[in-house]
């Protein structure tokens, strides 16, 4: 029988997934998603092979669980960061901000793209967690709409628009480089959606 390493079942088995996502993180970022292997996975986290089936049935679903486990982890704290927040402007810089500055442990390192070695079914899911993201920037970009913040305009493509902005900016680790990136786009979508910015915003 397993050793139970927590003080109930719920938390044994949240404690398992956690060391079971850590590990195909690292391992992911050595040598990429193609090249990791279960048994690997398993021996890194502490975990029986038998044990890590109970929880996923392959890697693909164990990529889809660790996706979804750190996506679900950086909505909540962004939503946490909007609260108290009541200037559609400054709730749409916070949104921002927190999407260039999240290094997100799915970055798949080396190897082949994953639309390469994922089945299609997998693919689907891996889409599921972009759906949370888009979800929380759609609400931002809807109240500032609504409160004449940004020019009324098609909500679902300018959702993907501002995304695929976010998405393509590969930010600096460099402090500096890093703050100046992050200024340098919020000023550029918000100018992109119409937003009356202060002269200032622009140096």
């Amino acid at each position: 029988m397993p050793k139970i390493i927590a003080p109930t079942l719920r938390e044994h088995r949240e404690q398992v997934r956690r060391r079971l996502f850590k590990s195909l993180s690292e391992l992911i970022m050595e040598q990429g998603f193609d090249a990791v292997t279960l048994s690997q996975v398993a021996a890194r986290a502490g975990v029986g092979r038998t044990a890590l089936y109970n929880h996923f049935e392959d890697k693909e679903a164990l990529l889809v669980g660790l996706i979804m486990y750190e996506t679900a982890a950086w909505k909540r704290a962004l939503e946490a960061a909007l609260v108290g927040i009541d200037d559609p402007i400054e709730q749409l810089r916070t949104y921002i901000h927190a999407h260039l500055m999240l290094k997100p442990n799915f970055h798949f390192g080396p190897g082949p793209d994953l639309r390469r070695v994922l089945s299609a079914q997998t693919l689907a899911q891996v889409r599921g967690h972009v759906a949370l993201v888009e979800r929380v920037l759609g609400d931002v970009l809807e109240r500032g709409m609504a409160a004449g913040a940004f020019p009324r305009q098609d909500l679902d493509v300018t959702v993907r628009l501002v995304m695929s902005c976010l998405s393509s900016r590969a930010v600096s680790q460099s402090s500096d480089d890093r703050a100046r990136a992050v200024a340098q786009v919020e000023v550029f979508v918000l100018r992109a959606l119409g937003a009356h910015l202060p002269v200032q915003a622009a140096a």
